[in-house]
């Protein structure tokens, strides 16, 4: 009877030590599997260059809400050298097609901050700022796959002539206008939060 319970002992550890290899049979430790599914696409320094980007780009909206042409000028600068020191290495890692919509989005956004620099007026600048930014969105982010935080598609219903639409991107909800801003000849600073969010982008 003793020697009945020893041979079922045994055969049940025998039982437990294969459950355990053929569910680690791979060699991964679960913990390393949950690791690997949070692993973003690109590295930490594209993301940043990619924030550089974005952060340039938010300046100037910033310095045309102040109606200061000096910052609008100096911001779009700064923009233009991230553009041309993108890690187009990195982007090689994607499809053809993929990588082909990026520089030619980035060619494109480099145009408008060429006319953009060449203006002197505030609201000519203001043109070539929503020109730049009907290129950047969503083309620019979709194509890159970007990897930082929510950011915002926000629109004035009558930025131009009191009638004329145009939009602007922003990484937050509140809405402060980059067309009417705060020293409009008109209205002053009574326009800063016209408009409204018309689409928004997260990574997934």
């Amino acid at each position: 009877m003793r020697k009945g319970i020893y041979i079922f002992a045994a055969v049940v550890s025998l039982y437990a030590v294969y459950l355990l290899l053929s569910d680690n049979k791979s060699g991964v430790e679960p913990e390393e599997k949950a690791q690997s599914l949070s692993l973003k696409k690109h590295s930490e320094a594209f993301n940043q260059s990619i924030d550089s980007i974005l952060n340039a780009y938010l300046s100037i909206s910033d310095g045309l809400v102040n109606a200061d042409s000096v910052k609008v000028k100096a911001s779009s600068a700064k923009l233009t050298q991230f553009l041309s020191t993108i890690d187009t290495v990195e982007l090689k890692k994607d499809t053809a097609a993929v990588f082909l919509t990026v520089m030619s989005t980035i060619s494109d956004m480099q145009f408008n901050l060429q006319e953009l620099q060449k203006q002197s007026d505030l609201q000519e600048m203001r043109k070539c700022f929503k020109n730049l930014t009907d290129v950047m969105y969503p083309a620019f982010f979709s194509s890159i796959q970007y990897e930082g935080g929510t950011v915002y598609l926000q629109n004035c219903p009558m930025a131009f002539e009191d009638e004329i639409p145009a939009n602007w991107i922003s990484n937050h909800p509140e809405i402060v206008n980059p067309y009417l801003g705060n020293n409009h000849p008109v209205y002053k600073s009574s326009m800063l939060h016209c408009g409204e969010i018309k689409d928004s982008l997260t990574v997934k």
